[in-house]
This record gives C-alpha cells, sequence and structure tokens, in this order.
C-alpha cells in the first residue's frame, strides 16, 4: 500500500478508483481527475488494484508519484467483483463525500466542482451527475433538467442505479452501508436504492456532461458477464430491499418497476426462443417466487402492454403464451391498435381469446402508459373527473326537470 501524505485536511471529496486489468484507459480516467477543477487541494484518490496483470498497478503507483492530489494506492489479489474495491476504499476515505469512479471511465472538468456544490446548497445526501456513453448506450430519461430535489417515485431517477454517483459519507457511515460482496452484479443498484431510500434526498445536475461512461472495445466489463443466475440473484436482492423499506402501495410498486423490467423482464424477451426447454424451465421456476411475493396490478399498471402481458403470464406460469409473445416481439410484429369506448387496447398474441376467465385478462392489454404502435405515439385515455354522489343525484334531477319542461302541453297538464 502506497500512503498519501500524512494531513488533518478534510477534503471536499474522496474519488474511490476500483481497478482491474484497466489498461489503456486508466490513464484518461486519472488524467480526469488530474483536471477537475475543484482542484488538487479539495481532493483525494483511493485507488484499489484488484489482481491486475497488465499493469494496472504499475501506472497507479507511477501517477501516485508524481500527481499534486493526495492519493493512496492498495494492490490486493483478486476479489473477483467491484465490491470488494469499492469497500476497501471506502473504509479509507476521509472526503465529506465519495464518488465511486470506474477506471475504463472519465469525469467532465467540472464534475466534482458542480456535484459538490449541489449537495452543499440543497443538503442532499445523492448527487446524480449527467453520464452519457461513449461506444455504448447510457440512459437519458433522468437528465431532463437539473433539480435540487429529486422526487424517487414519480421521477426516472429510480432508473440509474449505478454507483457512479457523489455520495455523502457520513451517510454511509452513519448506516453501516458497504457493496454486497456476495452479489455478483447489482450490487451498486442495491447500495444506491438504499442510499435513495435512507438519505436526506437526491439531487441531479442535467445541464454539464459530468461523466463518460465507456465501451470497452475488448468487452472486458463486468456489466455484461455473468449468467442468468446471478440476474435473479439481483432481481431478487433489490424488490427484498425495496419491500422492506417501503409499505405497500402505489410507492413501492412505483420502484419495484425498475427490478421487474430492467433486470427480471430481460430474461423472458425475444432471446428466450433460442434457449433450451430445460433453461426456460429454470427461468421460470426462479421467477416464481419474485412473482409471488412482489408482482401487483399496481405495478402492472405501470408497464407497456408487451411488458404487462409477459410478467402476467410468467405470473401465472404459462411458459407457452410467453413463448408466443416472445416470438411476436422477435419478429418486430405491429400490434393492432384497437379502441373500446375509453379504452385503448393493443391486440398481441392471443387478445381475441383474452377475458373472463383466461390466462391473459382482458384489461392486460390496454394501454396504461404512452406507448408506440405502427409507427405512432399513443397516448392512454385521460381518466374523467369523478362526480360525487350528491352531485350526480342534482344533476340527474335537472335533467328530469328540463325533460318535463320540454314535453308537449299536452302532458304537462
Amino acid at each position: 500500500m502506497a500512503d498519501m501524505p500524512r494531513t488533518n485536511h478534510e477534503p471536499d471529496v474522496s474519488v474511490i478508483v476500483g481497478a482491474y486489468e484497466a489498461m489503456p484507459y486508466l490513464v484518461r480516467c486519472l488524467e480526469s481527475v488530474e483536471a477537475q477543477t475543484i482542484g488538487a487541494g479539495r481532493m483525494e484518490i483511493i485507488a484499489v488494484d484488484d489482481g491486475s496483470t497488465d499493469g494496472t498497478g504499475t501506472c497507479l503507483e507511477e501517477f501516485a508519484a508524481r500527481t499534486a492530489i493526495p492519493m493512496r494506492v492498495v494492490r490486493q489479489a483478486n476479489s473477483g467483483g467491484p465490491s470488494g474495491p469499492r469497500n476497501r476504499g471506502l473504509k479509507l476515505a476521509r472526503g465529506r463525500y465519495v464518488f465511486f469512479l470506474d477506471a475504463d471511465d472519465y469525469f467532465g472538468e467540472e464534475a466534482l466542482e458542480r456535484m459538490v456544490a449541489m449537495g452543499d446548497r440543497a443538503g442532499t445526501d445523492v448527487v446524480l451527475g449527467k453520464i452519457v456513453g461513449v461506444n455504448r448506450g447510457a440512459a437519458k430519461s433522468m437528465w431532463k433538467e437539473t433539480v435540487e430535489r429529486a422526487d424517487l417515485y414519480e421521477s426516472n431517477i429510480k432508473f440509474t442505479l449505478s454507483a457512479q454517483k457523489l455520495f455523502r459519507r457520513d451517510l454511509l457511515v452513519r448506516l453501516g452501508m458497504s457493496f454486497d460482496e456476495n452479489l455478483k452484479t447489482g450490487e451498486d443498484a442495491l447500495f444506491t436504492m438504499e442510499a435513495y431510500l435512507r438519505g436526506n434526498g437526491v439531487s441531479v445536475v442535467a445541464d454539464y456532461t459530468c461523466y463518460y461512461l465507456v465501451g470497452r472495445e475488448d468487452g472486458n466489463q463486468m456489466t455484461k458477464k455473468g449468467g442468468h443466475r446471478r440476474r435473479f440473484d439481483s432481481a431478487r436482492a433489490l424488490m427484498g430491499l425495496i419491500a422492506d423499506l417501503v409499505p405497500a402501495g402505489p410507492r413501492r410498486d412505483a420502484l419495484m418497476v425498475r427490478p421487474f423490467v430492467i433486470t427480471l423482464l430481460p430474461q423472458f424477451g425475444p432471446g428466450l426462443m433460442n434457449q433450451s426447454d430445460a433453461v426456460r424451465r429454470e427461468k421460470m421456476a426462479l421467477a416464481a417466487p419474485l412473482m409471488d411475493a412482489y408482482w401487483t396490478p399496481g405495478v402492472g399498471r405501470r408497464l407497456k402492454v408487451h411488458e404487462r402481458l409477459r410478467l402476467t403470464a410468467l405470473a401465472r406460469g404459462r411458459l407457452d403464451l410467453l413463448l408466443d409473445i416472445a416470438a411476436f416481439l422477435r419478429d418486430k410484429k405491429e400490434p393492432e391498435v384497437v379502441r373500446k369506448g375509453d379504452r385503448i387496447l393493443l391486440a398481441y398474441p392471443h387478445f381475441a381469446k383474452a377475458g373472463k376467465g383466461s390466462a391473459l385478462p382482458k384489461r392486460a392489454y390496454e394501454v396504461t402508459v404512452t406507448e408506440w404502435a405502427g409507427g405512432r405515439r399513443i397516448e392512454p385515455p385521460q381518466p374523467r373527473p369523478r362526480v360525487s354522489f350528491a352531485r350526480r343525484v342534482v344533476r340527474k334531477a335537472c335533467r328530469t326537470a328540463l325533460h318535463a319542461w320540454r314535453a308537449p302541453r299536452a302532458h304537462r297538464v
């Protein structure tokens, strides 16, 4: 372990870099920390080399020797995932805030200055800085506006649960938070959701690109590794956390959308058609207890029709129906749009037979969120305003009186 210079000064932010086989991406990553406008005196770097064999550790030590930023380098045996290095770095951190920077990625120059200023101004415990992808996709829906306090239940921040955020260290220490080293995927989602739910609010910096998420050309990224069992482990952990911290009802349903759609549902997409019957049935068995425990009509109403249909078939143990819908999606077919009174429905497979007593009820085909079908945008019908019983009685009386007044004189005499 290479120690940083001893000082009593508490930095504003500790940048924790977990690195494994990170060359040559690590060079730009470290340069982006050094270029931060917040200044070397307001930050520190804790870098953990997780058993690399490609020169990552040497690169870290050489950078530490020449940078003006106080820096500690730890070299350890490979831990098998990102949680171990992050936890090791968190124990050594001294900053008011911590930021978990992946060694493949890099900062925008003003990132830390802007995020620390936001956290201090808003008094929040988590700050999200805008992320864009480089040679890969990145979520976009949560970066529409800068907000000092985001609504976790109504906004889209629940769909960005990666660890690349600014966390107030006092929150993490006070709650004894750490990354679950038993989870090999989704450990960051569990950590971040807990911070969202137990912390003092979440801020969003959306008017500046703070973080560049890099897609490695060699494909050597943890997010791309692991079989389907790991995905179910991740879904189970996140659903359990949400259920523990949020009482049953609309707010829990709003959060449950995330693990259902992002973690569980991809296991039952078009790719299911290419898998063996044994794998399909194992997935059904792994999903069954999750559906029994956490699937509700309130979650279903927040989903697109094809999402709701697949999960409804899954909840009822109907692999045959699930495969029919997956084949429809694989073939890129478009459902017919059906209007029935105030309702809009999308005619996915088995629509004609849907109804009372069917495994796929008619309401499962109803548009309840914004959809795209037939190349056009479809908005759910707006609910009619509720009219009180007293007002309905008055309206009926008025209509009766008006009808009597308009009736022929012979009928009124």
